[in-house]
């Protein structure tokens, strides 16, 4: 072999191995590489299906989550379904693979206005029929986004069939007690109706009968029996009342009113109960308060007469005194008696309904216990509040305190100018004595009180320069007439006697027993001032008392129309009437009434001047005679206006509206007043003298 060949060969051997093992290098790194990549291959893929594991298992809690909400969830494309949970499935009764990709609807049986919110949201309830019945799901409807660009719209629903079914009852439910309320009404009223109609007979009755010559024994029985009947009168005042209140159906008034007027009306009012008890009744004003106010005049009336009543009906000894001032910017009303108190327990109970201060079987005093809560409920509604203290040296202390504010254009009460006038007050009356002296010192007088006939001689005998004394008949005739003979012997100019209506009576000529005058118990202060003032200027008469004078001459006759089906009612109204001055014509019943006034228009029957009209009766009611006159003389211009007056057992402010839209001119209640009649005939009878004159 060449050597050069050789070399070659081996050389190519060297290259060659040389070669092979650059090779063999090279696969064994693409083998580490192609190993390494696996091996991280291997752990992506693990790691990609741990998450997937995660990812899978969150979704499963997060739809076990919402399955146990009980949510319904629906997304849909369109009207087609992308997706929906089995509790949507189970109200459209299918299964949730069978529903995915369908366009299936519940079926919608009703409807509520949908409500859009922040953010384009709506909500909005539908009662859907499912398998299950009826149910009302409550929705509420987003736009959520799926992808870029592309969003599907979105319900989730809460079924809320018991809210539903639990409004539906409280609906009814107040349905129902609406109605129950209106039918009480309905009951109370014709309860009222039924009660005031004998009631009307009874008190009427005993006022003409107390007119008639009466001895002494059968005038208490009279008395009595009229006593009687208005305490079940004032009952079934209450009951009314309370009823009105409690269902919300008294309306306040908003108009002026005179306070001091008002006051003395309810004193005079109340006197002659205080006064049949052995009680002194006393009011006062304080002197700041403007003369006029604004308010509801006969709720505060309402206030006053049932406090009064109460504190009267439970106090056996010494008086009750109404004062009214000022506290805190509102009026302030105290009613103190010389009572036997009200146990600290029992303070706020007395103010709930049917409750007493005294609840024992043993109680001395009947009642239904609904006085005091009219007057907590009446100041309530009148923004203002009630309460009861103790009176220092025994008795208690009512108070009403009332937002009652005074009109523009008030004014100060016009006091006279006493100047250092002095005044004995000669009284043990409770409150009466001490009301006097604050009148007197209010005015600008000194007022000096004594509290018994001895402590007064001694002072009318000192020397001390007297410019009047005021002497209290309730220490007897005997002793008011030698204070009265000591006053003039030292020279006093003014000697006045203090007397109830009862004692005026009884007592005879106050100045042949040596008075220069009286005053009737409760005194007024305007009474006071006019009575002591050197040239005293006449004061406006209250409008209650004037109304309260009954004359048989104040009217002319008048030609007056009585429709009233109950006989002793009839009895009582024709009676009145005539013993009023005028001719008092009875129908029986609405149609002939109807019948007397057309024939009095056609001039075939006498011609009337007034017309009472009870409101039921048979044939035809007061309400459907009256829309036939009406009509009557809308169609006669010339025939001028019959004044009709509606007479109803029914006092609610409605039966009164109700009357006037039918053509009443007013409404008066059973058992009709005499004073509110005079009112009547006289109007009539001034109208009548201003048509002649003109």
């Amino acid at each position: 072999m060449d050597f050069s060949s050789s070399s070659f060969a081996a050389g190519a051997v060297v290259l060659l191995a040389l070669f092979a093992g650059v090779a063999v290098l090279m696969l064994l790194r693409q083998r580490d590489r192609i190993v390494r990549q696996a091996a991280e291959l291997a752990g992506d893929v693990e790691a990609l299906n741990d998450r997937l594991w995660t990812l899978a298992d969150s979704e499963e809690h997060y739809r076990s989550l919402i399955e146990a909400q009980g949510d319904l969830i629906v997304r849909r494309d369109g009207a087609r379904i992308v997706y929906a949970n089995g509790a949507y499935a189970t109200l459209l009764g299918r299964d949730e693979a069978e529903i995915v990709g369908s366009t299936a609807q519940p079926h919608v049986v009703a409807s509520r206005p949908a409500l859009a919110l922040d953010g384009g949201a709506r909500v909005f309830d539908e009662c859907l029929a499912t398998p299950e019945g009826e149910r009302w799901i409550s929705w509420v409807e987003t736009v959520v986004p799926v992808a870029l660009g592309t969003a599907v719209l979105q319900r989730v629903g809460r079924d809320i069939t018991a809210r539903i079914a639990a409004e539906q009852e409280l609906v009814e439910a107040r349905a129902r007690a609406e109605s129950a309320n209106d039918a009480k009404s309905r009951f109370l009223a014709t309860v009222s109706h039924e009660f005031r109609t004998p009631l009307n007979g009874i008190l009427g009755m005993a006022d003409l009968l107390g007119d008639t010559g009466l001895d002494p024994e059968q005038a208490t029985y009279v008395r009595a029996l009229r006593t009687s009947g208005e305490a079940l009168l004032g009952l079934v005042d209450d009951i009314l009342d309370f009823a009105k209140v409690e269902a919300g159906k008294l309306e306040l008034a908003s108009e002026q009113f005179d306070l001091g007027l008002l006051v003395e009306a309810v004193s005079e009012l109340m006197a002659p109960r205080a006064q049949a008890k052995g009680l002194e009744l006393a009011a006062l004003l304080a002197p700041d308060l403007p003369t006029h106010l604004v308010g509801d005049r006969d709720r505060l009336r309402q206030i006053l007469l049932n406090l009064v009543g109460n504190a009267i009906k439970f106090t056996e000894t010494g008086g009750v005194g109404i004062r009214i001032g000022r506290h805190d910017g509102m009026i302030a009303i105290d009613v103190v008696d010389t009572g036997p108190g009200i146990p600290q327990g029992r303070r706020q109970a007395i103010f709930e309904e049917f409750e007493q201060a005294d609840h024992s079987p043993a109680r001395r005093h009947e009642g239904t216990g609904l006085g005091l809560a009219i007057v907590r409920r009446l100041a309530m509604l009148m923004g203002g509040s009630v309460g009861v203290d103790d009176r220092p040296g025994g008795g208690s202390v009512f108070r009403v305190v009332l937002p009652l504010p005074a009109p523009d254009d008030a004014v100060a009460p016009a006091l006279p100018d006493w100047g250092d006038k002095r005044v004995l007050v000669v009284s043990g009356a409770p409150f009466a004595a001490g009301y006097l002296r604050e009148t007197i010192a209010a005015a600008g007088g000194r007022a000096t009180l004594a509290a018994d006939a001895e402590a007064a001689l001694a002072l009318l005998q000192s020397g001390t320069p007297w410019d009047a004394a005021l002497i209290d008949q309730a220490f007897g005739r005997q002793p008011a007439v030698a204070l009265a003979n000591a006053a003039r012997s030292g020279g006093v100019a003014d000697c006045l006697i203090m007397l109830s209506p009862l004692e005026r009576r009884q007592f005879g000529s106050p100045r042949e027993a040596g008075f220069t005058g009286f005053l009737v118990k409760p005194v007024r202060a305007r009474s006071l001032y006019e009575r002591l003032s050197p040239r005293p200027e006449p004061m406006a008469s209250p409008p209650e008392v004037l109304g309260a004078r009954l004359s048989v001459t104040a009217s002319p006759r008048l030609t007056v129309l009585v429709a009233e089906d109950n006989e002793i009612n009839a009895l009582l109204a024709t009676r009145t009437l005539e013993r009023l001055g005028c001719a008092a014509i009875w129908a029986h019943d609405g149609r002939q009434a109807l019948a007397a006034i057309e024939a009095a228009f056609d001039g075939t029957g006498p011609r009337f001047d007034l017309v009472l009209l009870d409101i039921r009766m048979p044939e035809l009611d007061g309400l459907a005679v009256a829309r036939a006159v009406r009509e009557r003389e809308r169609a006669c211009p010339e025939q001028a206006a019959l004044p009709l007056i509606a007479v109803s057992a029914n006092v609610a402010e409605g039966d009164r509206a109700t009357a006037l839209a039918a053509g009443m001119d007013d409404c008066l209640a059973k058992p009709l007043e005499r004073a509110a009649l005079q009112r009547w005939l006289d109007r009539v009878a001034g109208s009548q003298s201003l048509s002649r004159s003109a």
